[in-house]
Parts: structure tokens; sequence; C-alpha cells
């Protein structure tokens, strides 16, 4: 069955029909952009692989059913709550009451969603004008850049053929090609890693055909969700900052603010998060890996991340085929990860050119300003057990700056 040119034609331009194998290659292709980060932030906390890759699965089928399918977003495994749920995991012995506070998280990230709901969208816009969220995307990409370079260095030349092959394939591909030059740069860098004898498939060999992952069920303890829950104040700042770049790279600019409206896209990410706490995998969050491969490939129809997140499913249930993508070495992907990067900080530049942002106003310089250092910089503020840090902080900080610095500073 193919998918009608007049239903893609605002979402996927100059590329005419797409089949169903070349709408389910896209979505391989975005499954493997979030699978090194969904997987490693359970690796870090020792919450169950494959539960996180099932609960990011259908946590995305669930943002889109909430959004009305219109954002083309992935939820993958949220990083900012790695440090509380370790603390928690570690105190009382088991991932259960971790849940217990990952299921509250979530229900924060509803009551707010009503309160937004309540008040209207303009209520967000007014916070997060252009000369914020331009900065704020920009940190999205930067921050994120020593995690792509940490892979990259293992082996630069796997790295530049993964990087290099991804950026001939953007540049010069024809057709359906050119949309898909994250999976020829993971497979030509693969092709090399296998070359240079980087590739180990003993986890490969190991892992069983088929397997349901170990499901946990929740408790709710007091001390566990005071140290876990309160990380969605800061997670929701960063989402609001995740659902800006999507819109300014897939041209929508501000326009999921009000439709479906950032109430839809914060409950949903908010009600993912709490049936990820009810399986026993780590909150969810959307994913700036996705958004890169989005401005990479202008692909941006939402019906490709439910055919990634279909994938993930399948690989939470089929051992085997996750183990078999895990052997991708890290040069690999760190080359695509440059790239894919580099593209979210790139959107951040487009969107304050595209909004006429003047630099040349002290009031615009002071406040880019701040906000490019504190999250370039890994400024942290700690309030208790709760850690305020990179793009959260730096979001904050350009929030309340736009609000206290008068329109006219500087000027005579």
């Amino acid at each position: 069955m193919e998918v009608r040119n007049e239903v893609l034609s605002k979402e996927i331009p100059n590329v005419g029909k797409l089949s169903k194998p070349k709408l389910v290659t896209l979505g391989l292709q975005h499954a493997m952009a979030m699978f090194g980060a969904t997987v490693l932030v359970p690796i870090l906390t020792g919450l169950n692989v494959g539960v996180a890759l099932f609960t990011a699965g259908i946590g995305t089928l669930l943002f889109h059913l909430i959004t009305k399918g219109k954002v083309p977003a992935y939820l993958g495994s949220s990083f900012a709550f790695i440090a509380p749920i370790t603390l928690v995991i570690k105190e009382y012995g088991d991932v259960s009451a971790a849940q217990g506070g990952i299921i509250i998280a979530g229900l924060i990230y509803a009551i707010m969603a009503l309160i937004i709901y309540l008040v209207g969208p303009e209520f967000v816009e007014r916070l997060f004008p252009p000369v914020v969220t331009g900065p704020v995307i920009m940190v999205i990409g930067l921050v994120l850049a020593p995690v792509a370079i940490n892979m990259a260095k293992e082996n630069w030349l796997v790295a530049g053929i993964s990087l290099l092959t991804a950026a001939l394939i953007t540049v010069f591909g024809r057709g359906f090609v050119k949309l898909v030059p994250v999976i020829f740069g993971l497979v030509c860098g693969y092709i090399a890693a296998l070359i240079c004898g980087l590739v180990d498939f003993t986890v490969v060999k190991e892992s069983a055909w088929l397997g349901l992952p170990e499901f946990t069920v929740p408790k709710f303890n007091w001390s566990a969700i005071l140290m876990i829950a309160p990380v969605a104040l800061v997670s929701m700042v960063e989402h609001v900052g995740d659902i800006l770049a999507i819109g300014a790279t897939v041209g929508k600019g501000r326009e999921y603010l009000s439709d479906p409206g950032i109430h839809r896209t914060l409950l949903g990410d908010g009600l993912a998060t709490s049936l990820a706490g009810i399986f026993g995998g780590p909150p969810n969050t959307t994913y700036s890996e996705n958004t890169g491969v989005l401005a990479l490939t202008k692909v941006y129809n939402p019906i490709v991340m439910r055919i990634a997140a279909c994938f993930a499913i399948m690989m939470s249930i089929i051992p085997k085929l996750s183990a078999l993508i895990s052997t991708i070495p890290q040069p690999v992907v760190g080359g695509i990860a440059i790239l894919l990067f580099g593209m979210i900080t790139s959107v951040g530049i487009r969107t304050m050119v595209e909004n006429n942002v003047d630099l040349t106003k002290a009031r615009n310089l002071i406040i880019a300003s701040v906000i490019l250092v504190i999250g370039i910089g890994g400024a942290e503020l700690k309030i208790r057990n709760l850690t305020i840090a990179g793009m959260a902080l730096a979001g904050i900080a350009g929030l309340i700056l736009n609000k206290i610095l008068p329109e006219n500073l500087g000027e005579e």
C-alpha cells in the first residue's frame, strides 16, 4: 500500500510516493539513531535494557496518540533522571522503589499540562521567545558534542568513513537514497569496523531469539518519590526546548505550542514516563538524536517515528536483534552523531536568523550569551536532592533574564 503524495506533501517535501518498504527503512533509521542512548540509561542505572526498549516503543506510540499524530518526535530513556534513580536503587536494593518515583514524575508532567491548558499556550510562548529558544536549541546540540567526539576518537578512521558517507549521501544522493544517509553511514562504518577488527559477535551468539523483558512491579516509597519526582520540573524545561527544536526543524516554528498544543506534548511525555515506571523502564523524553535525523533527511512524517517505535518493541522481545545492533562500534555511531548534533545546533542558529533576533542589541546579546555559556559550560545548581544543569539551567536563566531585562536596555 502506498502513502498518497497529497497526504505527505506538507510533511515530506520533494519525495513523491513512499511505499511501505521505504517507510520501514526510514523507521529503522530512526530506531538505530535512538538505540545507543536508550540502552545506555538502563546500563548506567541498573534497569533492564529490554524493558527500556519496550517502554520507549510503547511510550512513543502513546505520545503520538495523545498529540494526534502531529509531532514527529521519538521518546527514549531520559538522562536527567540517572543520578536519583541510581541512588534509589542503591539505597533500596531493587528497582521497585524507583518505579514509584518515575510514575509520580510522569504525573507531575500531567499536572503541568493541565495548568498550561487552562492558562493557554501563549503563556509558554511569552516565556520562550526566539531570543531564548534559538540559543537553547543550539545548546541542545553543543552539549552533546563531547559525547559524539568521545565515541569517534576511539577510531577516527572508522568514524570518518561513517561521517563522510552520511555527508556525501546527504549532498549527492538522489531519490530515496538521499533520505537514508544514516543507514548508509552506519553500514559503511560497520564494514570499516569489521575490517579493523572492532566488532565482537559474542553477545549475539549468547542471546536468545525470543523472550519477554523482565518486567517488575512498582512500590511507592515517599523518600524515593521525593528523590526522583522533582526532577520532572527540570526535564519539563528540556521538553519545551525539544518541542521548539522539532518545530524549527520541520519548518513549523512555534506552531506545535498551539497545535496540537504544548499541553498535549507534555501530557504525552508524562504519561509515557508513568507507563515506563509501571513496567520498570526509565523515564521517557523527546530525543535529540532523532531531531538530528529529521534535520538531516527532511522527512517529517510522524508515521516514520511510529515505525521506529515498533522496531524498539521488536528489539525488546527479540534479544538477538537488539544484540546485533549493539555490536555497532562506538566510532561508527560517533561519526554519525557529529553530523546529527551539528544539525541541531544549526537549527538553533536558523531560528534566530529567521526571527530577526538583533544581537547588536545589548539585551539580546546578554540573554544569548548567558544561555550559551551556562549550557555549554556544564553549570550546575543543586537544591537539596534536585540538580539543575545543562540545557534546563540555561533555559531557566534565559527565561528569567528575558523577564527582568528591560526591552530598551543599552539604548539611548
